[in-house]
């Protein structure tokens, strides 16, 4: 009986994480919408701004992957559409002619500084206490 008991704690435990996760990703979406983004966008930003503090360095797609909770395809999807706004631009690997750099641009850089108060207020009201 005890077992089944820590089973269905273990679960409950788990479906609540789930939950929090779900809605602080809406959350983040809703608040960063009116500036066409949302939180996985957000997240593939962000990433760059810490992973390339200086502006014109470059990150390989390969790096996001483990990072951005997406799958490669998704991830390649969101990229391009980021590509597309003029938020990131992709190159490819001199050395290594399978793998794809991702650069923030200038616009990137300035998106993220503008919404990342955003976020943090986001994340701040839904995980707090």
């Amino acid at each position: 009986m005890a077992a089944k008991t820590a089973d269905a704690a273990l679960e409950e435990r788990w479906r609540d994480i789930l939950s929090v996760h779900a809605r602080t990703m809406c959350e983040i979406d809703r608040v960063l919408h009116p500036h066409g983004l949302g939180a996985s966008d957000f997240e593939v930003l962000d990433i760059l701004v810490s992973a390339t503090p200086e502006e014109g360095a470059q990150c390989r797609v390969q790096n996001l992957v483990g990072r951005v909770h997406l799958s490669q395809s998704a991830l390649s999807r969101l990229i391009a559409r980021l590509e597309k706004d003029g938020l990131v631009e992709r190159s490819v690997c001199a050395e290594d002619r399978r793998g794809v750099y991702v650069t923030l641009t200038r616009k990137g850089r300035d998106l993220h500084a503008e919404v990342l108060p955003l976020q943090r207020e986001a994340l701040a009201r839904m995980l707090s206490g």
